[in-house]
């Protein structure tokens, strides 16, 4: 089999000019791609004793799902503003131009839970640092942090430093 990187498709100049997109739709089409992608997230968790994976909208929701069912445990979504259904606590961060807000049901996480998070990128760490907040305010305790991609050169992992951090394809500057 390839490298998982062969079969994430750059996209240049998307969003904007400048700004080299990494599309996974092209890993998750391959059976045999998202199926190692999976497995290779569970090998570094398994004896974790994962309570419950909490993920970020949207393209989190994806691994993290299957991730979730793969280690038997629970999954708990972070969502944009205003998507949840019920009762939720909230967290702004930074983005390049301005905030933004993530939320999550109070009610999804037990005191002293293990929990796994999971997002497909990271990039500056500013949504995974609110995502963490989240948790913490819950009292959960943080087992570790994961992502598909890591954009390595916008330093991310330095954010999230108390943190063991696993991602499964790293990119440079290029």
């Amino acid at each position: 089999m390839k490298q998982l990187s062969d079969y994430i498709r750059n996209v240049p100049d998307f969003p904007k000019k400048g700004i080299v997109f990494r599309d996974i739709t092209t890993l998750l089409k391959d059976a045999e791609a998202l199926h190692t992608a999976i497995d290779l997230l569970k090998k570094h968790y398994e004896h974790s004793k994962i309570d419950k994976v909490v993920c970020i909208e949207s393209r989190g929701f994806i691994l993290g799902s299957a991730l979730a069912v793969s280690l038997g445990a629970g999954f708990v979504p972070i969502r944009k503003k205003g998507k949840l259904p019920a009762e939720v606590m909230r967290e702004q961060y930074v983005l390049e131009y301005g905030t933004d807000v993530i939320e999550m049901h109070v009610d999804s996480i037990q005191p002293g839970e293990r929990i796994l998070l999971h997002d497909d990128l990271l990039a500056t760490g500013g949504t995974m640092c609110a995502a963490v907040k989240l948790v913490e305010k819950l009292q959960a305790n943080i087992v570790g942090i994961s992502f598909l991609i890591e954009l390595s050169f916008l330093q991310g992992r330095k954010n999230l430093k108390e943190y063991d951090i696993y991602s499964l394809v790293q990119y440079g500057k290029e």
